[in-house]
């Protein structure tokens, strides 16, 4: 049987090609705007043809030829567009990017290229609500397409990590209903690790030098505060000399899980492109007085644990909370493979 192929844009470090390998799938192509990100896609995936580019700049068309791939030969095409002006935080303080917002519609452009059997965008869940994945679903429908939306926790999968997604699933020439939920197709992979499971294991398989076993360097203010946030608890645990003033004028309404320490036995709250900061969210290690670790936040993203990256301190840690989970690429993926196989 061939081996079924993918293209993965917007890939990002690559969270999501790691995960469809893990799936089965010879991801062919990927596609990267950011240098940092980039430069670590190509680091752990060196047979992955990578363009790094602006995918507003890259002709779809000519992408497919120099892959020597014809019309339809594509198994898959996956699309994770910046979800950061779809988010709750960014559409609940009217910083909506228009221009970042409208990459979502090129996904269009690269079905019509390439004709894939599949296509499987990612998403945050307010993509829902907005009308570019109306044009998106409508679109691939008049090429031949059907379509679905689901919601995806991945926690629900094994991932140590809150993170509620937005998942369409579009089929070519599927004449029969798809899936009335993902979790139908991957029973199998139902389960649930809990931090304290995660951490065990990257204790027990840590690399003697990993230039990723290091946390966000703090001042003494931040590391007195951290000192005085209890096992389990949060910013309203705080006595008053360590309280930031900022946090007095927003109440109990508003950034509730700045200075949070991540609970042991349950998963993470999602990781995000500040997800090894104290003061923006719930990511302090559960019992030690700082900051998860770069590594440690990677592992809440199942990245494998000698997967390296490229960059700054920041490009690195953005590039792990802007990352799809690794396991739960490695599950839709396995369920596209289920769904176009049956």
């Amino acid at each position: 049987m061939t081996q079924p192929s993918a293209i993965d844009l917007f890939a990002g470090a690559g969270g999501a090609t790691q995960g469809l390998v893990g799936a089965g799938f010879s991801v062919l192509a990927a596609v990267e705007n950011d240098p940092n990100a980039a430069a670590t896609h190509a680091k752990n995936h060196p047979d992955s043809h990578l363009w790094e580019t602006d995918i507003r700049l890259l002709p779809a068309a000519r992408m497919r030829k120099q892959l020597d791939l014809s019309v339809g030969e594509l198994t898959l095409l996956k699309t994770c567009p910046p979800c950061q002006g779809f988010s709750s935080l960014a559409s609940g303080k009217g910083l909506t990017d228009q221009e970042r917002n409208d990459l979502v519609v090129h996904t269009v452009r690269f079905v019509r290229a390439f004709m894939p059997h599949a296509v499987l965008l990612e998403n945050v869940p307010g993509l829902g609500k907005d009308a570019r994945l109306g044009y998106v679903r409508e679109s691939l429908s008049g090429l031949g397409y059907t379509s679905s939306v689901y919601r995806f926790e991945a926690s629900e999968f094994s991932v140590p990590q809150r993170r509620r997604r937005l998942i369409m699933l579009a089929v070519r020439g599927k004449r029969k209903e798809l899936p009335r939920d993902i979790s139908d197709v991957v029973p199998d992979f139902r389960g649930s690790v809990t931090v304290r499971e995660a951490f065990a294991g990257l204790r027990s398989g840590r690399r003697e030098s990993d230039s990723l076993d290091r946390s966000r360097k703090n001042s003494d203010t931040v590391i007195r505060r951290i000192e005085a946030i209890p096992v389990g608890g949060g910013r309203f645990d705080l006595p008053e000399e360590h309280q930031l003033e900022c946090h007095k004028r927003l109440g109990k309404k508003n950034a509730t899980a700045s200075y949070g320490r991540i609970k042991w036995d349950g998963p993470s709250p999602t990781m995000t492109t500040r997800c090894t900061t104290p003061a923006c969210g719930a990511f302090i290690h559960p019992e030690e007085h700082r900051g998860i670790t770069l590594r440690e936040a990677a592992t809440l993203q199942t990245f494998p644990l000698d997967y390296d990256f490229h960059g700054d301190y920041g490009s690195i840690e953005r590039q792990i909370g802007n990352a799809v989970p690794v396991r739960m690429a490695t599950v839709l993926g396995t369920a596209v493979r289920r769904i176009t196989n049956s």
